[in-house]
């Protein structure tokens, strides 16, 4: 994984790798209203709960609703060695307006020479449903985080400083079969720091789409898109700017179970195209919903 694709990977892994379904209490099925997408497949003990969002590298516009939390692990491998683990909590913060999560990321990069393993930039995450829901055809809930600098930029495992990130979702069911998902966003750093503690500010930017095709409520074909522009600290008060790109393949499925669990497993191979050209991956994603709240 060249160095530019595994920040790409960083910038992507801790906030974007999300997912904020909206799981049925045991009590109460989740009946679809007349407008509920086909991502929402729950009407009856005969249908299986389908799978809502839980995409790997694409931001999904659905924010977790009351009294439900997602746990989620990721973790990407590159075949020169580098990989990037993340844990993501998802909370919803009074109702489905608001939604608080954090990430934690475990890097391990390969140097010249050497190699280096350790805590990454850990993101807080505040996401607010501004438009529709999870039963809605057109949903959008920008996303606001400060990145923590945890990672040792000496090392390469972060950026430095502390961050700021944006993102702007937007998620659209297109029919029963398929759905898309779009973002943009950037993420600045003031006083980005280099292996050599030079300093400067950075600003890079991302592009995302995927498509989503609903095969079974259980079982859904995936293909995201992501395209970043990424700057990094040349020198004191110096930059250089690059573009990465990368098409993941990926298939995620589903387990329901009466108490309202619900475990997704995927797993995905981004290839990098263009300016990425040559770089291959491995991506694993394992999520575990949950109430943690009776319903009425």
């Amino acid at each position: 994984m060249n160095r530019l694709i595994f920040i790409a990977v960083m910038l992507l892994a801790a906030p974007n790798v999300s997912a904020q379904s909206q799981t049925s209490s045991p009590q109460t099925p989740n009946v679809p209203a007349q407008s509920q997408p086909a991502t929402l497949q729950t009407s009856s003990p005969q249908t299986p709960q389908g799978i809502q969002d839980n995409s790997f590298l694409i931001e999904e516009a659905y924010n977790q609703e009351s009294g439900v939390v997602q746990h989620i692990n990721s973790f990407i491998r590159s075949r020169d060695g580098s990989w990037v683990y993340t844990f993501t909590q998802e909370w919803p913060l009074f109702g489905l307006k608001n939604q608080l999560s954090y990430t934690i990321p475990i890097v391990k990069v390969e140097l010249l020479p050497g190699v280096a393993t350790g805590v990454g930039d850990i993101a807080i995450n505040y996401r607010y449903q501004l438009v529709g829901n999870g039963d809605s055809r057109v949903a959008v809930a920008p996303r606001l985080t400060i990145l923590l600098p945890t990672g040792d930029a000496r090392k390469q495992l972060g950026a430095g400083g502390t961050g700021l990130q944006f993102n702007i979702p937007v998620s659209l069911v297109i029919n029963k079969s398929l759905v898309t998902h779009l973002n943009a966003g950037g993420t600045f750093t003031p006083a980005a720091k280099n292996a050599l503690g030079e300093k400067a500010e950075t600003a890079s930017y991302n592009l995302g789409h995927s498509l989503i095709w609903l095969a079974r409520p259980t079982f859904n074909v995936m293909l995201e898109t992501v395209w970043n522009s990424i700057e990094v600290v040349a020198g004191r008060n110096k930059t250089e700017r690059a573009q990465t790109l990368l098409l993941s393949p990926g298939v995620r499925w589903a387990y329901n179970f009466k108490n309202g669990l619900q475990i997704v497993p995927g797993v995905a191979f981004p290839l990098g195209v263009g300016p990425s050209s040559g770089s291959r991956s491995v991506l694993l994603y394992l999520s575990f919903e949950h109430p943690f709240t009776k319903h009425d």
